[in-house]
């Protein structure tokens, strides 16, 4: 229990230290990988996501798609990836090969579609290499270049938003 609580206090600081070193570079580029951070327990329709790219012209194969389960015993009938607390080692130490990948691989889009404030789930979107981070409101402002507010829910109301945004933005 003590340890759980020292560990989450140094992922903590593991994440402010990679906020306060962040760089935030906006570039016109057209988007063409996306990267997908859910949490099950809120959100869990991977073909939701995978539909709406497809509309807006990004491949299957550029779209990938993580998704947090608190509990091992969930996760069975997922054919995704997927990590849970045991994945999380000190000092921002990620266990998982799958999960460490994600984190590095310089999606165009990283979109954390969370509601929770899950110490784990924040720590995924602040360290990944994404130039562009989205994210919905109520998590701390520092993670992400684009905040929309709805809830993981409302998931047609999100898609419409960040449709409008990327049109905006001259992303897509």
């Amino acid at each position: 229990m003590i340890l759980k609580a020292f560990r989450e206090k140094s992922n903590q600081k593991y994440i402010n230290k990679l906020l306060n070193s962040r760089n935030v570079s906006f570039s016109n580029t057209k988007v063409d990988k996306v990267g997908v951070i859910l949490h099950l327990s809120e959100f869990s329709d991977f073909e939701a996501f995978r539909t709406f790219f497809e509309s807006i012209d990004i491949k299957r194969n550029k779209v990938k798609i993580v998704a947090y389960v608190e509990d091992n015993k969930d996760s069975n009938d997922l054919w995704d990836t997927y990590f849970n607390p045991k994945d999380f080692g000190w000092n921002g130490k990620i266990k998982n090969v799958e999960l460490q990948t994600f984190i590095d691989t310089e999606f165009d889009i990283l979109i954390s579609f969370y509601k929770q404030d899950v110490l784990d789930l924040n720590l995924i979107s602040v360290a990944s290499k994404a130039k562009f981070k989205v994210g919905l409101a109520g998590i701390d402002d520092r993670f992400y270049d684009l905040i929309i507010n709805v809830a993981p829910k409302e998931f047609t109301l999100f898609k419409n938003e960040l449709k409008k945004y990327l049109t905006v933005l001259n992303k897509i």
